[in-house]
């Protein structure tokens, strides 16, 4: 079966979105954007080996795809509406794309989200996905506005996605039961597209969590100019990451990378509103620490006394292959 049947079988669905003017099937895509708001647009590449195994699912590898790109838009408070996609095989293989388009189009019906276009071409396995939304004015969720004195949170639990890859490549052993919660987290992660949403107007600074808060963290502080306390008391940890010794559990919280939850800075004055606004999200939130002034640098803190810890985050020209 040829590239243009494949995608006409399996990707190429009738309009459902009213502002979609023409989907895909031409050259270009045709959208209508809302005259009173911002298009907000990510892209990502995963690499068979480097981001995934290449004899994963592909229908939770399909999840994954979108997942990701859409944990971006989460972080930025803005409203899912359109993606396109580039999916790169090494041969045809008919069942293995047909997964792969359940997982991928099963969640972007869940979001709402139309399919207008994209690329299939021969290659080492990979996907390339742009994921496109759109935030009101003055709105948007950026990294660039946390202020000394506010307090830092983080969405779920940290480290559950980094442990269940650990367990896949031998390095550490997990319990049978806990095993299948955490690859979940790693294969099939859930976007805060809600949380981030309801964040408008009250955070005043966010990212998601994809290569570790250590690193990731770093982005916000840099950005805003100043520095940050996390108290390692406080992270959010699963059972299965409490069982470990606390450094490892530590490294994989804050350095292991795939969670995909939301960190954000919030003004004294917006704390007692947090907790209503979220309530529609269906997300727990902990807060870890707090915004301070000086250099863009994380000073960790274990029960309140400083604690030097070494970490690195996700680096894709250093990390090992999976």
């Amino acid at each position: 079966m040829g590239e243009f049947e494949l995608i006409r079988r399996y990707f190429q669905r009738p309009v459902r979105r009213k502002d979609v003017v023409l989907g895909s099937g031409d050259d270009c895509a045709l959208l209508s954007v809302p005259a009173d708001a911002l298009l907000a647009v990510s892209t990502d590449t995963l690499v068979a080996g480097v981001h995934f195994f290449a004899d994963m699912d592909p229908r939770k590898l399909g999840h994954k795809a979108l997942a990701v790109n859409l944990s971006d838009l989460a972080a930025m408070g803005a409203e899912p509406r359109w993606v396109s996609l580039a999916l790169t095989l090494p041969e045809v293989n008919e069942s293995w794309v047909a997964a792969f388009a359940e997982g991928f189009l099963a969640l972007a019906d869940f979001y709402n989200v139309e399919l207008i276009g994209g690329d299939m071409t021969r290659g080492p396995l990979s996907m390339t996905v742009s994921i496109k939304g759109v935030v009101p004015e003055q709105c948007a969720l950026r990294r660039n506005g946390a202020q000394p004195g506010d307090a830092i949170f983080v969405t779920g639990t940290l480290g559950d996605g980094a442990l269940a890859l650990q367990h896949c490549l031998g390095k550490l052993q997990v319990a049978s039961d806990e095993l299948p919660g955490l690859m979940q987290k790693l294969e099939q992660p859930q976007p805060r597209i809600l949380a981030g949403m309801a964040l408008r107007n009250l955070a005043s600074s966010c990212l998601d969590i994809s290569d570790g808060l250590s690193s990731d963290l770093q982005h916000i502080l840099v950005a805003s100019g100043v520095g940050a306390q996390i108290e390692l008391s406080q992270l959010p940890l699963s059972p299965a990451l409490e069982e470990l010794a606390a450094t490892q559990a530590w490294q994989l919280a804050l350095a292991g990378g795939d969670d995909y939850e939301l960190c954000f800075t919030l003004p004294e004055a917006h704390r007692g509103a947090l907790l209503l606004a979220l309530q529609a999200a269906s997300v727990t939130v902990t807060e870890i620490g707090r915004i301070v002034a000086g250099e863009p640098l994380i000073q960790w803190l274990e029960q309140g006394q400083p604690r030097l810890l070494t970490l690195q985050g996700w680096d894709h020209f250093q990390a090992p292959t999976v």
